[in-house]
């Protein structure tokens, strides 16, 4: 089979090669998938694309034209694609879900340490012989509640973690995990309540119609003043502009994330020569409470191999007409 690589990193070829062994025929290509970039895929049987393609209906009119039968996503969220136009055109698609939980649960963790106990600001500071304590006060996390919007594969191990840090659990989704509830003391609730009573609130959920700017400054105005906010589920769960504006009003203590909702475009790639004009990315870089990450939580070698691996399970066995676990055009039969 042939397949093209949209938006193919460096640092993911080496997992892609050696799961592949050869069998396929690969080209790799910078490039996003969009519109204009579409027509590259002639030739091709398949695509593989990114969380910032552009898989939108138009796009898959021109994949279909253009003899694409198969798309696979190196990644475990599809907002990206539509699903129900793939399906029309009789394109097959999957995604690359249950890969390493841990690794975006792990970074999801370390954005709150670094913030909440100032550790890029103590480093600067180190880095200047100022070794002062005076802006570097934290808080202790243990015994403190935390709130966690979607207790799925990646929220699931956050609890676990936390409730290590001896953290009480505050959970909030629309499918309660019983086992761990029970495991981790998780009490779910509604996000209001997980709000008022959180002093760390992570955001772990698929982005929806219905999570769309889900924090809002609705959301916001319910939480404590010395809240931190962690996301690393999708930047337009978080209204951003909502969120900055809580951080200059001291409405809310911090907010650490992965994930930017106008990421598309800009983050995976080197833009220090050529700075985007974008007002709201700048603020969150300039905001002192702010602790901004390229997301980067999937990359760790144990995750970069099973999404390799899981994408290439999923070709061969539509290669060989065989049942793919997971086929997301499958589910809109079922």
């Amino acid at each position: 089979m042939k397949i093209l690589i949209y938006s193919a990193k460096d640092f993911e070829v080496p997992f892609l090669e050696k799961a592949n062994n050869g069998v396929h025929h690969l080209k790799y290509i910078p490039e996003r998938l969009t519109a204009k970039t579409a027509c590259l895929a002639l030739g091709f049987d398949a695509i593989f694309i990114f969380s910032a393609d552009d898989a939108s209906s138009m796009v898959l009119e021109r994949l279909k034209d253009f003899g694409i039968k198969y798309i696979a996503l190196r990644s475990t969220g599809y907002d990206n694609i539509n699903l129900t136009t793939a399906k029309k055109l009789g394109i097959k698609v999957s995604n690359a879900a249950g890969y390493s939980p841990q690794a975006i649960a792990e970074h999801a963790i370390g954005l709150l340490l670094a913030l909440n106990r100032k550790l890029i600001q103590s480093n600067e500071q180190v880095k200047n012989y100022n070794f002062s304590l005076s802006n570097l006060v934290g808080s202790d996390l243990n015994e403190k509640t935390v709130g966690i919007v979607g207790t799925g594969r990646i929220g699931k191990v956050i609890a676990k973690i936390m409730h290590g840090f001896s953290c009480k659990i505050m959970g909030n989704d629309i499918h309660e995990d019983k086992e761990a509830k029970e495991k981790y003391d998780i009490k779910y609730t509604n996000l209001r309540e997980l709000c008022e009573e959180s002093d760390v609130i992570f955001i772990s959920t698929p982005l929806t119609t219905e999570t769309h700017y889900l924090i809002d400054a609705d959301c916001i105005k319910y939480m404590k003043k010395d809240a931190l906010l962690i996301n690393i589920a999708r930047g337009a769960i978080v209204h951003t502009e909502d969120v900055l504006q809580a951080l200059e009003l001291k409405k809310i203590r911090g907010y650490g994330t992965d994930v930017y909702e106008h990421e598309s475009g800009i983050f995976f790639y080197n833009h220090s020569k050529n700075k985007p004009e974008d007002t709201i990315l700048q603020r969150l870089i300039d905001s002192s409470n702010v602790l901004l990450t390229p997301h980067q939580a999937f990359a760790t070698k144990e995750a970069l191999t099973e999404i390799a691996e899981t994408t290439f399970n999923t070709i061969n066995s539509w290669e060989g007409n065989k049942f793919a676990k997971n086929e997301l055009t499958l589910e809109l039969v079922r």
